[in-house]
């Protein structure tokens, strides 16, 4: 309440400005997706939704930085079986980091790249060129349902997702 006498307190200016926007900033939090771009406002929860959502409509999808070079050698590893797959480049990615710090939170480690085949997380560069030599990276790649396998991820190559 304003009251005449009362001095200008650029502190409870400020605090009653953050109140009343953090409010209405609730309403916007989460992830939205907007175009190619994704939104999140801080929320973890809304970065763990993303990410899932992102896994569950896609049969393979590598989470990336451009010049990491154990991304390039996941990627390299479906481009040679002629796999589809879905990238998330975190470096290029507005909310890069705070989805970093989500698939840390979902996968127990924070190094790129957390590749996820058919809804599982199965490591990095090192472990997807190593299932590929195995011969066990196919058979998981065709277990996966009709979900994954919409136009969006179809197809040989990959799609990139900012």
């Amino acid at each position: 309440m304003f009251h005449p006498r009362r001095r200008f307190d650029p502190f409870f200016s400020f605090c009653c400005f953050w109140s009343m926007f953090s409010r209405i900033g609730a309403a916007w939090s989460g992830c939205r997706r907007m175009g190619n771009l994704t939104s999140t406002a801080g929320s973890s929860t809304a970065c763990v939704q993303y990410v899932q959502e992102v896994i569950a409509q896609n049969c393979v999808v590598i989470f990336s930085k451009t010049t990491c070079p154990y991304c390039k050698m996941a990627k390299n590893v479906f481009n040679e079986i002629g796999a589809s797959y879905k990238v998330i480049e975190l470096d290029e990615h507005n909310d890069g980091r705070r989805l970093q710090e989500a698939l840390a939170q979902m996968t127990g480690a924070r190094t790129v790249p957390r590749v996820f085949v058919n809804g599982n997380c199965i490591g990095g560069g090192s472990d997807t060129k190593q299932l590929h030599q195995q011969g066990k990276l196919r058979p998981l790649i065709e277990q996966c349902g009709p979900c994954c396998s919409s136009a969006e991820g179809s197809g040989s190559g990959h799609e990139p997702d900012k």
